[in-house]
This record gives C-alpha cells, structure tokens and sequence, in this order.
C-alpha cells in the first residue's frame, strides 16, 4: 500500500518512517502542498497524507478520485481545509488526528503568555548586549488575573487546568461545557461576557463558519484596554486588520500568534532570502507587543509519534476495510 505525504518537513519523514517499520507501507514524501495542480504527483497512490495548509477542495478532491485515491489521511486536528461534501459525493474517506498533544499546544499558548507578559525576548536580547536595564520590563501577575478560553476541547482544557494552577480565574465559551472543568472551577459565560471580562483571551476553537472572524472589530470594542490576545488555533478566527488597529491605539495590549489566516505561503519555509509580500504580516511585525511563532505549537516529540502512530493505524483499518473511529463527520 502507498501513501503520497505533501507538505512533509525532514521531521515528518523521520518520525513516519520510524513508525511505519511496524506497518511495511510504501511511503513517498513532498514538500509542495496538495491542490488541484500537484494532486498528479500522486500518481500510483492508494492514499495522501496531507497538513493544515493543503487545499482539499472540490477541485483538489476531484483531481484526487480521478486518480481512484479514496482516502485521505489529515496528520491534524483541524478539518477547515477540507470540502466535506465534495468529499462525501466523490466516495472518499477523510481520517484525521483528533488528539496528538493537547497538553503541548496549551503549554505553547503559556509560552506565548509568558514570554508576552514579561517581555522575556526583550529582555534576553539586553543580556546578550550586557544591558541590564530593567526600564520597560515590567509585567503583571497571573495569579489572580481573569483569563478567558474559547473553545474547550482538548487543548483548551489543557490549557484551562494550567491557567488554574497559575491562580488565575478562568472563563470559558464553549457550546458544550466540560463538567470535569466546572468541578475544578472554570466557569462557563457567554461569549460576549468573556470578552467583557478576560484580561488574557486564548483561542482553542475549530475554524468553521460559525467561529470565522469570531475575533473582529466589534469582539475587540469591547475587550478590556490592553487585553492579551493568544491564537494556537486556527489563523482564520482573527481578522488581522481589525486587530491591527486596536493594536495600534492600545486597546489590545498584547498580540501571541502561532497561527496567520494567510500563512499557507509563508509558515512552514524558510523565507529568509525573500522580500515579504504580505503587507498585513509585515505591519504585524513592526509592533513590539506582538510576539508571532510559525505554527510550532504541536511540534513535540510527543505529538509527532502519535501523529504518525494514529495516522498509520487509520490507514492500515481503512485499507482493510474498518472504519478507523477518526473519519471526519458529514
């Protein structure tokens, strides 16, 4: 059995090859992303292993069935990028990760808050200059601070249990609330009311339609004056050019991204002998209160072997004709 792998990084290719020692498929690695002009490169594929930036639309998809690959493997959570339909009327299979490591990409989100918060880039560049000055290094405490979190699946419950051992007093949106976070006394409000309330707001819900731009203009109106704001999620629940302004009279205070609505260009290559071309990125790049890691949030050992351990068993249970449990809903 072959499985094509797009957008695959040296690291994806280890750790898939490592695991599949247990498996004995056929494995081809690319870096390109999938679309509907590179599905051809793979040709001769029983299935392709796919990222968060591979365009799995109606076009791609369709290019894809022409080609009698019926199975798609996401080695994520997220399913955004992926037309569902299409994909139902095509005959194809959509497996994804549903958890690899929720606790690494909470734990990310508190980097972000940390290193924000205490101005740990800034003040580790002076110690290199031996500039010890601590003018313009003061933070505030997390203990006691409210902090909002919306979206609490597995990662944001993650993160819910160690903002609490923080200190903090922890709001949550979720249309599900989690009874076992209630009973450690996260409390659950209404959207706008977090909003309303949290000094710190991380995001930890899935990009659909309903949560498109859940961060706009008018969210941020009403946050409080120089609130924190943290996207490990998804790129596309923030509208950048309204977060921009409100960056620039202050009213968010702080910016921590590990996600870009238009990062499928960027994140993920080394663009450092290029000219930018992204005028909103750059802009976001001039504030010192914005702190912008390129989609690393997941990439630990940890989620990189049940990434690939997950994704090889719902290969191997599709192929042998068992529903994997992972399928993504229609």
């Amino acid at each position: 059995m072959n499985i094509v792998f797009f957008s695959a990084k040296k690291y994806d290719q280890e750790s898939f090859e490592t695991i599949n020692k247990h498996y004995g498929f056929e494995l081809r690695f690319f870096d390109i992303h999938l679309n509907a002009e590179t599905a051809p490169v793979a040709a001769g594929a029983d299935a392709v292993c796919v990222f968060v930036n591979d365009q799995l639309d109606e076009a791609c998809l369709t290019a894809l069935a022409a080609q009698n690959i019926s199975l798609v493997l996401l080695r994520c959570a997220g399913f955004n990028q992926v037309d569902r339909a299409a994909a139902q009327r095509l005959g194809i299979t959509i497996a994804r990760v549903p958890a690899y490591a929720p606790e690494g990409v909470a734990e990310h989100a508190v980097g972000l808050i940390l290193a924000l918060n205490r101005k740990l880039c800034k003040a580790h560049s002076r110690v290199r200059e031996t500039n010890f000055s601590l003018d313009g290094l003061q933070g505030f405490n997390l203990h006691g601070c409210p902090v909002g979190v919306v979206g609490t699946g597995k990662i944001g419950a993650a993160f819910c249990r160690i903002m609490l051992g923080f200190g903090c007093d922890v709001y949550a949106f979720d249309t599900m609330p989690d009874s076992a976070l209630i009973a450690l006394g996260v409390k659950y409000i209404s959207c706008n009311e977090l909003f309303t309330s949290a000094r710190i707001i991380s995001l930890h819900c899935p990009l659909v339609p309903e949560t498109y731009h859940i961060i706009n203009n008018e969210a941020l109106g009403l946050m409080p004056h120089g609130v924190m704001l943290i996207n490990t999620s998804r790129g596309g629940l923030i509208d950048t050019p309204a977060v921009i302004q409100h960056l620039k009279t202050g009213q968010v205070g702080y910016l921590g991204l590990d996600v870009y609505e238009e990062e499928g260009n960027l994140f993920f290559n080394d663009e450092s002998e290029h000219i930018l071309q992204d005028d909103v990125f750059a802009r976001l790049l001039t504030f010192p209160n914005v702190l912008i890691t390129g989609h690393q949030a997941f990439l630990t050992r940890e989620a990189l072997h049940n990434i690939g351990e997950t994704t090889l068993n719902n290969a191997k249970l599709e192929f042998n004709g068992k529903n994997c449990g992972n399928r993504l809903p229609i």
